[in-house]
């Protein structure tokens, strides 16, 4: 399975008890050739959105089972978790699940 599959499966699986957007993030080249970055951060997760009962923000950086974050991706969720966010490596839309009803 994919980090794509596995990504359509937690937003699915969070749909109603958040609001999961997906980023899309990278360095695109234009047709005439020049490059622009999308914006966000280094490490920015996977997925992020918000709980519907509370309106605490999610951040979800999504890895196959093998996966490993990066050392920016590391740092983004822990930034996140110090400023009371829900944020976490989630592997499965059970392991997203939990983490949404953890915190």
């Amino acid at each position: 399975m994919t980090e794509h599959d596995i990504q359509n499966q937690i937003r699915s699986a969070l749909s109603e008890t958040c609001v999961i957007f997906r980023a899309n993030v990278g360095t695109i080249c234009t047709k005439d050739g020049r490059y622009f970055s999308t914006g966000l951060p280094k490490g920015f997760s996977d997925l992020f959105g918000f709980r519907k009962s509370d309106g605490k923000a999610v951040f979800i950086e999504v890895k196959t089972p093998k996966g490993r974050p990066s050392a920016e991706q590391k740092k983004f969720l822990e930034t996140m978790r110090n400023y009371g966010v829900i944020a976490g490596v989630c592997r499965s839309a059970e392991e997203a699940l939990n983490l949404i009803k953890g915190d």
